[in-house]
């Protein structure tokens, strides 16, 4: 269902917990440059007044939590040590959610939260580019939100699948900055 016409911005931090974060498979100088990155998307974010919004991953359907403990060594399981935002981005969202699968708008709770900001364009930072930032970057098109990936304050385990995952978005008219 299409969103209408809403005026607002907000910035969305993506998985940015303690478990993908400090325990995750990215390089210390790719996790710097990106910190750097998302903390300027921050500043800009307050400083234009705009919303800011955390979304932490918590695998707590039945089949996800098998498939995390199979494929992801059981990190972010509800419940489970590390889903907390990592210290570097603790406290800067005005807003916490919490989504069970890479989409981060499957429980409808985001569109409740940018329905009452009347946002209808998002900024997108966090990790992993190729899993739950794209995953949730081309869910937010597909209602209607204008949506811009700030690419340098992302992170990407695979660069070559990044690529494609680049060529994806860019065809569903997500723009990469």
């Amino acid at each position: 269902m299409p969103i209408g016409s809403r005026p607002g911005t907000a910035l969305l931090l993506i998985d940015l917990q303690s478990v993908f974060w400090d325990e995750g498979p990215y390089e210390d100088v790719a996790k710097a440059d990106a910190m750097s990155a998302i903390l300027a998307e921050v500043a800009k974010a307050k400083a234009e007044n705009l919303p800011i919004i955390a979304v932490r991953q918590e695998w707590s359907i039945l089949s996800t939590k098998i498939i995390a403990r199979l494929t992801m060594r059981g990190q972010a399981i509800e419940g489970t040590p590390g889903t907390q935002i990592a210290k570097p981005f603790a406290g800067l969202a005005e807003h916490v959610l919490v989504k069970r699968v890479q989409d981060a708008f499957e429980t409808g709770e985001l569109d409740e939260l940018l329905e009452r900001l009347d946002v209808g364009k998002l900024r997108i930072v966090g990790l992993d580019f190729r899993y739950c930032v794209a995953k949730t970057a081309l869910a937010a098109r597909q209602r209607g939100y204008a949506v811009e990936v700030v690419t340098r304050a992302t992170l990407c385990v695979n660069q070559t699948a990044g690529d494609q995952t680049r060529g994806i978005l860019s065809s569903n008219a997500v723009i990469l900055r």
